[in-house]
């Protein structure tokens, strides 16, 4: 199964409209979706903080800033097989 990972934050509001977007197409395209909250972690603050929200598909980063639905279907899909 394709692993979606939601890089996030407290208080982050284009977080909260990335998650939006990721649990909409979750049923459809069937992965998973694991959130990971950077606060706290200086390692992924580092990392992270200045690209919020970060969107990884199996690992790979595939979204910064803002998920882009149609974007995600069709990198979903290319993960996973379907095109």
């Amino acid at each position: 199964m394709t692993v979606v990972t939601l890089y996030h934050a407290e208080g982050c509001h284009l977080c909260e409209r990335a998650r939006e977007v990721l649990n909409e197409a979750r049923d459809e395209l069937g992965f998973e979706l694991v959130e990971v909250d950077i606060s706290g972690s200086a390692e992924l603050e580092a990392e992270y903080r200045e690209w919020l929200p970060v969107v990884e598909i199996d690992g790979e980063r595939a979204f910064v800033y803002h998920v882009d639905p149609v974007g995600l279907r069709r990198k979903v899909a290319r993960v996973s097989g379907g095109g």
